[in-house]
C-alpha cells in the first residue's frame, strides 16, 4: 500500500531538484478562480452603489437602461478576463492546462458576446423610452453623437465574425490557418468594442475607485499579451538561437523534428509540454503550430513528432537543417511537475502518444510505476513503438498496445473487437488500480473525452487527470 502513496516530501524534493521537475502550486488554480470571480462580484458591486436595484423598478425606461448596465459591466469585465486567458501567461498555462482553458475559453467568450448583444440591445431600447418607433433614431444618435459607439459597432462586428466562425459546425470547414487568422479579430474587436464606455460610460467614470479598477484591468490584460505572446516569446527565441538539426521520417505520415541552441536550458521545458512553433523557410513563418515534445528536453535539445495533416505540417517535409526557429512556450499540464501520486498511467491515441513517451522517459519512478496504454488502429500505426518499448523496458514500466478500428456505434476508446466490454470494465481489467494513480490522456477529443469518462467512473478524482487536447 506505501507503493501507491504520494511522495514524502523531502523525498520528493530531492528527486524534483534532480530531474529539474517544476512542481505546479494548487493554490495557483484556487487564486486565478478567486480574482476571476471577484473582478465580477466588483463590477456588480459598483452597479448596485450606484442605483442599479433601484432603477430596475423606476419604470420601463430605466430599468431597460440599468438591466443594459449591468450586462455591459459584466459583459466587458468577462472580455478581458477573455483577453488574459488568450495572452498564455505561464501560470495560467500551467494551472489549467491547453485542455482546461479550451473549454474555459468557450465559456466565457460565448457568455460575455452574449451579454454584449444583450447591452447594446437593453439600453438602445432604454435610451429609445421603449417606444419601437424610436429605435432607428436611437441607434443613429448613439452612433453619431456618443464617442467611441461608431468603433464599438465595428468591434462588435469583428467578435460576431470570430464567434460564428468558433461555432464547431463552421471550426470544421476551416483550415486551421484560415481560422487561426479570424481568431486574430478577437483582439481587434475587444480593442474597438470597450474604450467607448471609458468616455462616456457612467459606471467608468462616476468614482474614482471604478475609473482606477477599470484601467488597471485594460493595462494588466494589454500588457500580458505585449508582454507574454510577443516580448518575452521573441526575446526566448533570440536568447535560445534555436535551428533545425533534423528532420526524421517515421513510418507512415509522421516527420520526427529535432532542433537545437545554446539558449535551450533557458526555457525550462518538461517533458511532455508543447510549444507553438515558427519556422523561418518561408511565406508560413507567421502562423505558429503546436507541437508536443515528443522526448525529454536536454539543455541543448528539443524534439517534437508531428503526423501530416494539413498545410502546417505538410510544410514540414520541407525543413532544412540550419532553419531558424522561434517558439512560445513551454505550455500545459502534461508534465511531470503536475502528478499528485508515485503512480501513473499514460494513455494516447495517434499522434497523442508523443507526450506520453516525453512523459515515460521525464518520470521519476521505480519499476512498475508507470504503465502506457497505447491507442492505435494497428500495430503497424503505433507512433514511436520501438522507442516506448525500449524505454519501458530500460524503467520497468508496463506498455500495451490496444489496436483495432473504433466502435461504430458508440462512443468509446476501446476497439470494435472489445465492443463487448464496458469502457471503465475494460480499463480496469488492464489497469486495476487505476484510481490510485495520476492519468495522463491524449488523443483526438471524443477519444480523450471517452478515456476521461471511463478513468472516473474507475474512481480517478478529478485532481488526479490530466488531460491535452488541440481540437479548438
Amino acid at each position: 500500500m506505501t507503493d501507491l502513496m504520494p511522495p514524502e516530501p523531502s523525498l520528493r524534493s530531492r528527486s524534483e531538484s534532480s530531474t529539474g521537475i517544476r512542481v505546479v502550486p494548487r493554490w495557483w488554480r484556487d487564486t486565478s478562480v478567486v480574482a476571476g470571480w471577484a473582478v465580477l462580484l466588483f463590477v456588480t458591486a459598483s452597479w448596485i452603489g450606484d442605483g442599479g436595484i433601484r432603477d430596475l423598478f423606476a419604470g420601463p425606461s430605466d430599468a431597460l437602461t440599468s438591466a443594459g448596465r449591468l450586462s455591459g459591466l459584466i459583459a466587458s469585465a468577462l472580455l478581458l478576463l477573455q483577453v488574459f486567458l488568450m495572452a498564455r501567461v505561464p501560470w495560467i498555462e500551467r494551472t489549467w492546462g491547453q485542455d482546461e482553458l479550451t473549454r474555459l475559453h468557450r465559456v466565457v467568450g460565448f457568455t460575455s458576446f452574449t451579454l454584449m448583444l444583450a447591452h447594446i440591445g437593453l439600453i438602445t431600447l432604454g435610451y429609445a423610452a421603449a417606444d419601437p418607433s424610436q429605435i432607428w433614431a436611437t441607434i443613429v444618435d448613439l452612433t453619431a453623437n456618443y464617442p467611441g459607439v461608431l468603433l464599438a459597432l465595428a468591434g462588435t462586428l469583428a467578435l460576431i465574425l470570430v464567434v460564428v466562425t468558433s461555432a464547431r459546425a463552421a471550426r470544421r470547414r476551416l483550415r486551421y490557418e484560415s481560422w487561426h487568422l479570424i481568431h486574430l479579430y478577437a483582439y481587434l474587436g475587444t480593442g474597438l468594442a470597450l474604450p467607448h464606455q471609458l468616455w462616456s460610460g457612467e459606471d467608468f467614470l462616476k468614482s474614482t475607485a471604478a475609473t482606477v479598477f477599470w484601467w488597471t484591468l485594460y493595462v494588466v490584460c494589454a500588457g500580458s499579451v505585449v508582454l507574454w505572446r510577443i516580448a518575452l516569446p521573441l526575446w526566448r527565441s533570440l536568447r535560445a538561437n534555436i535551428r533545425v538539426l533534423d528532420v526524421h521520417r517515421e513510418p507512415g505520415d509522421v516527420l520526427t523534428v529535432t532542433v537545437a541552441g545554446p539558449g535551450v536550458e533557458h526555457l525550462r521545458a518538461q517533458g511532455g509540454q508543447f510549444f507553438q512553433w515558427r519556422f523561418l523557410n518561408g511565406a508560413g513563418w507567421t502562423e505558429a503550430h503546436p507541437y508536443s515534445l515528443s522526448a525529454a528536453p536536454s539543455d541543448t535539445k528539443l524534439r517534437f513528432t508531428a503526423a501530416i495533416v494539413g498545410d502546417g505540417t505538410a510544410a514540414l517535409t520541407t525543413l532544412k537543417p540550419g532553419t531558424r526557429v522561434l517558439v512560445e512556450g513551454p505550455y500545459g499540464r502534461m508534465h511531470p511537475g503536475t502528478r499528485t501520486c508515485a503512480k501513473s498511467l499514460l494513455i494516447g491515441a495517434g499522434i497523442g502518444i508523443t507526450p506520453m513517451r516525453a512523459l515515460l522517459e521525464s518520470l521519476p519512478q521505480r519499476p512498475g510505476d508507470v504503465m502506457v496504454i497505447h491507442r492505435v488502429r494497428t500495430v503497424e500505426d503505433a507512433v514511436l513503438r520501438r522507442e516506448i518499448d525500449n524505454l519501458a523496458h530500460e524503467r520497468g514500466a508496463e506498455y500495451r498496445i490496444v489496436e483495432g478500428h473504433r466502435i461504430r456505434d458508440r462512443n468509446s476508446w476501446l476497439p470494435q473487437h472489445a465492443q463487448s466490454w464496458d469502457d471503465t470494465g475494460a480499463l480496469l481489467y488492464m489497469c486495476p488500480d487505476v484510481a490510485e494513480r495520476d492519468v495522463f490522456i491524449c488523443g483526438p477529443g471524443p477519444w480523450a473525452r471517452a478515456v476521461r469518462r471511463a478513468v472516473k467512473g474507475a474512481g480517478t478524482p478529478d485532481e488526479r487527470i490530466h488531460t491535452e487536447s488541440f481540437e479548438l
